[in-house]
C-alpha cells in the first residue's frame, strides 16, 4: 500500500489531539481533584454520584427545619417552665394565707394584689411571640391568643413539620389545652385492664379461642358485678371520672385574687387542690413538649450519621486519588512530548522546500 504524505500528516495530528486531550483530562481531574467531572467520565458512578447529592440536599433542608422546630419547642417549653414557677408561687402564697398566726386580712389583700401581678404575668406568657408569631395560637399566629380577660381567640390547631420523608412532629401547642385544659382530662390515666375473674363488656365468650379457659359470663340484670371495669377502678374503687375536664388557669387565678380580697380562708382553702391540678396540668404539657424535643434531637442526630455516610459515599465514587493525578499528569505529558518529536522526524522535507 502506497502512504501517501496526507495520511502521515492526518496520523501525526491524531496522535498529537489524542495526546493534548489526554493531558487535558488529566489537568483537568488533578485540578479539580475529581475522577468523575462529567457523566461520559463514568456514567454509572455520576448517576450514583447525583442520586447521593440529591438525598444530601434534601438531608440538609431537613436539618433546617429540625433546626427551626427545635427553636420553637424549647422556647415553648421555657414559657411553660416559667408558668409552673407562677402557680408554684401562687400556691405559696394561698398556704401562708390560711395560716391564721401569720396573715390577717390586711396582709391577704396584699396578697391578693401580687397574686394579680401574676395572673398578668399568666396572660403575658400565653401571648408569647418567636420570629414575630404567636407560639400558642394553634394556626392563629398573626393575632394575639388571649386578651386580658382570659378569653381565648385562637384555635386547636397543631403545626406540622416534616423531619423526614413519612415522618411529622408538632411545633406549637394550643393554648387552650394549656391554659384552658381542653382535651387534658385523663390523659394520665391508666387505661382499664380486666383483673382476674371479671371480662370486658366487649368480649364475646363465643368468640374465644379454641382451648381457651371459659369466660366469666354475665349474672341476671338484677344483680351487679362486684368488679366492673367501666365504673370502677381495678382497686374496686370509683374510676376515672369521664365528665372532669382541665383547669381554667385564668379562672383559678382569679378565684385566689377574689378569695384573697374578700378575706374568705375557705374557699382560698378549696382552691389548694385546684392549684394543685392546675400545676399538674402545666408539667403534663410541658412534658409533652420534652418528649417532642427528645424525638427531634434523636432525628437530629440520626441526620447528621446519614449525612456523613451520604458525603463519604460521594467521595469514594467521585474523589480522585491525589498520586494518581499527578503520575496521569506527567505520563500524559511525556507522551505529547515524544509524539511531537516523533512528529518532526516524520515530516520529511517534499519537492517545495526546494523551489525557488
Amino acid at each position: 500500500m502506497r502512504v501517501s504524505d496526507k495520511m502521515v500528516y492526518s496520523q501525526i495530528n491524531d496522535s498529537i489531539n489524542k495526546s493534548r486531550t489526554g493531558l487535558n483530562d488529566a489537568l483537568s481531574r488533578a485540578s479539580s481533584q475529581k475522577r468523575v467531572n462529567k457523566p461520559s467520565d463514568d456514567q454509572m458512578s455520576a448517576a450514583r454520584v447525583l442520586s447521593y447529592k440529591t438525598e444530601d440536599q434534601n438531608n440538609t433542608q431537613f436539618g433546617k427545619v429540625l433546626t427551626h422546630a427545635k427553636s420553637y419547642l424549647e422556647f415553648s417549653e421555657q414559657s411553660l417552665g416559667e408558668l409552673g414557677d407562677v402557680f408554684s408561687r401562687v400556691k405559696e402564697l394561698v398556704l401562708g394565707a390560711v395560716n391564721d398566726a401569720s396573715t390577717n386580712p390586711d396582709t391577704r389583700r396584699t396578697l391578693a394584689r401580687e397574686v394579680k401581678q401574676l395572673y398578668e404575668q399568666t396572660v403575658q406568657v400565653g401571648n408569647r411571640k418567636l420570629a414575630g408569631k404567636f407560639i400558642f395560637g394553634g394556626f392563629s399566629t398573626v393575632e394575639a391568643p388571649f386578651d386580658y380577660k382570659g378569653q381565648y381567640k385562637g384555635d386547636d390547631g397543631e403545626v406540622r413539620v416534616p423531619i423526614d420523608r413519612e415522618a411529622f412532629v408538632a411545633v406549637n401547642m394550643p393554648g387552650s389545652r394549656i391554659f384552658l385544659g381542653k382535651d387534658v382530662a385523663n390523659m394520665d390515666q391508666p387505661q382499664p385492664q380486666a383483673q382476674p375473674g371479671t371480662t370486658l363488656e366487649s368480649e364475646d365468650p363465643q368468640n374465644a379461642e379454641p382451648g381457651a379457659a371459659p369466660a366469666n359470663m354475665r349474672g341476671p340484670a338484677s344483680v351487679e358485678p362486684e368488679t366492673k371495669l367501666t365504673t370502677s377502678s381495678p382497686r374496686g374503687g370509683p374510676g376515672p371520672n369521664p365528665n372532669k375536664q382541665g383547669v381554667n388557669l385564668f379562672h383559678l387565678l382569679r378565684k385566689v385574687e377574689v378569695a384573697l380580697e374578700a378575706d374568705d380562708k375557705l374557699s382560698l382553702q378549696m382552691t389548694i387542690d385546684e392549684l394543685d391540678d392546675a400545676h399538674n396540668q402545666v408539667t403534663l404539657m410541658r412534658s409533652e413538649l420534652g418528649s417532642r424535643l427528645m424525638n427531634l434531637n434523636s432525628a437530629t442526630e440520626s441526620l447528621g450519621k446519614v449525612k456523613v455516610e451520604t458525603k463519604s459515599s460521594i467521595s469514594q465514587l467521585e474523589d480522585e486519588d491525589a498520586f494518581k493525578s499527578v503520575s496521569d499528569v506527567n505520563k500524559n505529558e511525556t507522551t505529547l512530548k515524544a509524539t511531537l518529536a516523533t512528529s518532526n522526524k516524520m515530516m520529511q522535507p517534499s519537492l517545495l522546500d526546494f523551489l525557488r
